[in-house]
C-alpha cells in the first residue's frame, strides 16, 4: 500500500507533467518554444528536454529500471523539435514516474538513493523531494518564458 509521502509525490509529479504540457501547447508558434531573449540562457523548449531527462534518468532508470539513457548535452543543444514530439515524450515520462513511484514502499523511501547527487549522499525520499521542486522551478521558467516571447 503506498504512503501518504508517496501518494502526496504521484499527485504532484502528475499535476506539474499535466502543466508542462499546457505549458507547452500554449504556444501560439512553436518556433518560439526555442526562442531565447537576451539575458536568458534556455529556451522553454531545451528546459522541457531537461525536465524529461532528469526524470527518466533520477526516476525512470534509477527507481523504475526503464533502461533509459540520458544525454544530459542533447537537452540543451538539440533545437525545433515539433511539439507534437515533446508532448508525446512529457506523456510518456508521466507514465513512467507515475508507474515507478507506485512499485515504491515505505522502506524503499528511507533506503539510500543509488547515486550521489549533491555532495553527500541521500535518502530515496529526500531525493524525490528534491526531483519535484526542480520540476516546478523550471515549469515556471517555462512559464515565464512563454509569456516573455508571446508578448512580444
Amino acid at each position: 500500500m503506498a504512503t501518504s509521502l508517496i501518494i502526496t509525490l504521484k499527485t504532484l509529479f502528475e499535476r506539474d507533467l499535466n502543466k508542462l504540457k499546457v505549458e507547452i501547447e500554449s504556444y501560439q508558434d512553436e518556433r518560439t518554444i526555442w526562442r531565447v531573449e537576451k539575458g536568458i540562457a534556455n529556451s522553454a523548449g531545451n528546459l522541457c528536454l531537461h525536465l524529461l531527462g532528469n526524470l527518466n534518468t533520477y526516476i525512470g532508470a534509477e527507481i523504475g529500471k526503464s533502461g533509459y539513457i540520458r544525454n544530459r548535452p542533447l537537452e540543451f543543444s538539440l533545437k525545433n523539435i515539433p511539439v507534437s514530439e515533446l508532448l508525446r515524450e512529457i506523456k510518456k515520462t508521466k507514465e513512467i514516474v507515475i508507474s515507478s513511484l507506485e512499485n515504491l514502499t515505505d522502506k524503499d523511501l528511507e533506503k539510500e538513493y543509488p547515486i550521489e547527487v549533491f555532495d553527500r549522499k541521500t535518502t530515496v525520499s529526500f531525493f524525490l523531494i528534491h526531483l519535484a521542486t526542480h520540476l516546478n522551478y523550471h515549469l515556471g521558467q517555462i512559464n515565464y518564458h512563454r509569456r516573455l516571447v508571446t508578448m512580444s
